[in-house]
């Protein structure tokens, strides 16, 4: 149904970023739309991931991320509790020639208060003693988006947040006084509607409606990317392993997609491998006329990697040749410019000078939605609207 009258806000996005940041401008008071271009919400980046909810182990190369990770860890798994798993173990292995020693990464887990200890025996002697410099115990979890996908779908309806799927948001245009006009596609019609704040949180497609408004781009890099779902090895006895810090791979459970039909049930479901060299396919930069942002763009090739991330993971872990390839998830990420310099992951509220009602919202990690609440809520200024200085 086609919605009537003006929006306080409206949302074009319909990950748990848009969700979330729907749900809380709406209880800022106003009228709220949130419009999803697919037929469900958490479908795509929310979904296609490893689904690691990250403890601040990640970023030893930069302090802040790693801070904010372990702030956010926390609150994340109290309010999302029923939505994660916390039943594994996660085994950190820290690599001979890595960009951070076993004791540089003891002391930084130290100093940023992440708990760790040293992996039992067992569990070491599983790794390559030649590549492997040493390995630990941390705590870390996986999130389910789907379980997450039915928390934000109830939490939407409770909040009164009106919500369009299979809407496309297409353009940007001035309307009367400080408001701007937003033209929706679906795929009857397009229609207008307007609003006093429009937030783009369309991850892999952020530029789509900048450049369709004739606004600024924003300077992200995109990639296609494989992740690769795979019964794990059974001797890990359901544990995730990450090897840091460099060219690695990392292996957790994916608890969105529970017990895969071709799985084994000794497995417990299926889990994601990834790795820095062979998850991401190709790399570019959106252009205007020429945004490249679906895994289904025939001008890329998808031919699966996982033969690659397996035999390069035995190298360091010489157990991985016993586990078995599922299926892949294939999804488009983006990366500020900043990631590629010191891996860090930081957040994106950028104002369009063309469209100054428009903020573009970018955010790497899940828990990161925290960071993008305080900073949005800093640029609100009336209340109970939700007009933006």
């Amino acid at each position: 149904m086609i919605p009537s009258g003006g929006f306080d806000s409206i949302i074009v996005g319909g990950g748990f970023y848009g969700a979330r940041l729907a749900c809380m401008l709406r209880a800022r008071g106003g009228r709220v739309l949130l419009v999803e271009r697919e037929s469900q919400l958490l479908g795509r980046a929310s979904l296609r991931n490893q689904a690691r909810v990250h403890n601040g182990y990640h970023y030893p190369r930069s302090i802040l991320t790693s801070l904010r990770s372990r702030l956010n860890y926390a609150r994340f798994v109290d309010e999302y509790g029923d939505c994660v798993d916390q039943s594994f173990t996660h085994y950190y292995a820290i690599a001979q020639g890595s960009k951070v020693t076993a004791s540089q990464f003891t002391e930084f887990c130290r100093r940023i208060g992440a708990p760790l200890k040293a992996a039992p025996a067992p569990v070491a002697r599983l790794f390559n003693a030649a590549r492997i410099e040493s390995v630990f115990e941390v705590r870390e979890c996986a999130f389910d988006a789907v379980k997450l996908r039915g928390r934000v779908t109830r939490e939407l309806e409770r909040t009164g947040v009106d919500v369009m799927m299979e809407t496309e948001a297409i353009r940007l245009a001035g309307a009367r006084g400080s408001r701007t006009r937003v033209t929706l596609k679906t795929a009857d019609e397009e229609f207008d509607v307007d609003a006093r704040l429009v937030l783009n949180a369309t991850y892999s497609r952020i530029n789509h409606l900048l450049i369709n408004s004739g606004a600024t781009m924003i300077p992200a890099k995109l990639e296609l990317t494989e992740m690769a779902l795979i019964e794990p090895p059974p001797e890990l006895n359901g544990a995730a392993v990450t090897v840091m810090d460099g060219p690695y791979f990392s292996m957790m459970p994916y608890p969105s997609r529970g017990c895969h039909p071709d799985a084994s049930a000794a497995s417990g479901g299926v889990f994601t491998l990834s790795h820095v060299r062979y998850t991401p396919h190709c790399s570019w930069h959106d252009r205007p006329g020429d945004p490249i942002t679906t895994v289904h763009d025939p001008r890329r090739g998808r031919t699966s990697r996982h033969v690659h991330m397996v035999r390069d993971a035995e190298r360091y872990l010489p157990v991985m040749r016993s586990s078995r390839y599922v299926d892949s998830l294939w999804e488009v990420k983006t990366l500020m410019p900043r990631s590629e310099q010191d891996d860090s992951r930081p957040i994106l509220l950028r104002r369009s000078d063309e469209h100054p009602s428009c903020l573009t919202v970018l955010g790497a990690k899940i828990d990161s939605v925290y960071d993008v609440e305080e900073a949005l809520a800093s640029l609100i200024v009336d209340e109970p609207t939700v007009a933006v200085a």
